[in-house]
């Protein structure tokens, strides 16, 4: 420390503090949200803060400093984890038997206007028609009777409460032979799942939208929330996720069949929820991704918080991230193999 400039050792104080934030980022998935729920946000800016230690090493490497030593360290510990931020090298194959899963947060199919776009239902299900996908679940579905989605013979819709009109559905062009509802207790959030017959097999889909954290595509719109609220009302959602994901894992456990667990988890891969619930499934993103495999509208940040999980026996023959706005949430899909 006495060999660097006086600037340099504020830079280096930062950095300092950057790298804790970032390592006890990464200590996340394994403590309960409901012990420390302010610090579960730290999740959410995972991708920043690993983004920010990589400019620290730069900037130390090109002073030919020894300081870029603790952000590469920090950064290094990341490669333990299961969560990839990126994916260098996707993949991409087409086998005989193979069938196409997609997951999509519709925010209710634009039903309050939040985009310019007058006909978003007919879009998404030009989209759909486009890529083909076997089972679609949809998040944040609403009825309108502009969406008429043809071609799959079976489908399970659970809206919330007697006379709402929001939930979750899912779509199939194999039959179900078996479906329901976990019912999160407090919560307009929800996970159904589905079992399917595809040929001799039986298949479980579960779709999940954990509890909303609602925020909104704009950083500069969490400005006008006093901070300590932000951070309060972040932490009861991340309290009620762990909750829910409970309620997931305990579902889970009583199923014998073959499982494909997809939806909205409204967190990222380093969260507790995402790692209980993934377990030893396959992330299809990481399988056969490329990209930060964004799937939020959050301003500049590549969050990544809808997911495609699939059992270990199941092949990730390759894996879609889509760009059309259709919602605040980018559609996914992956081919998969059983």
């Amino acid at each position: 420390m006495k060999s660097l400039s006086f600037l340099n050792k504020i830079v280096f104080f930062v950095n300092g503090f950057a790298a804790f934030l970032l390592l006890t980022g990464y200590l996340l998935p394994f403590i309960p949200p409901r012990i420390f729920p302010e610090i579960s946000v730290l999740t959410l800016g995972l991708p920043f803060l690993i983004l920010g230690n990589l400019v620290f090493v730069t900037y130390w490497l090109f002073q030919l400093k020894k300081q870029f030593l603790l952000s590469a360290f920090i950064l290094a510990l990341g490669f333990f984890q299961e969560a990839t931020l990126y994916e260098f090298f996707g993949n991409s194959s087409d086998e005989q038997g193979s069938f196409k899963v997609m997951s999509f947060n519709v925010r209710m199919f634009n039903f309050n206007g939040a985009l310019k776009e007058k006909d978003i239902p007919e879009q998404i299900e030009n989209l759909i028609y486009k890529e083909d996908p076997d089972i679609v679940s949809f998040q944040e579905y609403t009825d309108v009777t502009s969406f008429k989605l043809e071609g799959y013979k079976y489908k399970y819709i659970k809206l919330q409460g007697d006379n709402s009109n929001f939930g979750l559905a899912i779509y199939s062009k194999y039959a179900i032979i078996n479906k329901g509802s976990l019912d999160f207790p407090d919560s307009m959030n929800n996970a159904i799942f589905i079992d399917i017959l595809k040929e001799k097999d039986t298949l479980r889909v579960y779709n999940l939208h954990m509890q909303t954290l609602t925020l909104e595509p704009q950083i500069g719109n969490l400005r006008h929330e006093d901070s300590q609220k932000l951070l309060g009302r972040l932490g009861q959602s991340f309290k009620k996720q762990q909750e829910q994901t409970e309620l997931v894992l305990a579902h889970q456990a009583k199923c014998k069949y073959t499982m494909i667990v997809n939806g909205d988890f409204n967190n990222t891969a380093y969260s507790y929820a995402y790692s209980k619930i993934r377990g030893d499934k396959k992330d299809a993103f990481e399988e056969a991704g490329s990209g930060f495999g964004r799937t939020f509208i959050f301003d500049f940040i590549p969050i990544r918080i809808d997911f495609m999980l699939v059992n270990p026996s199941i092949e990730v023959l390759d894996f879609y991230n889509y760009e059309q706005e259709l919602s605040d949430h980018y559609p996914i899909m992956a081919k998969l193999k059983l």
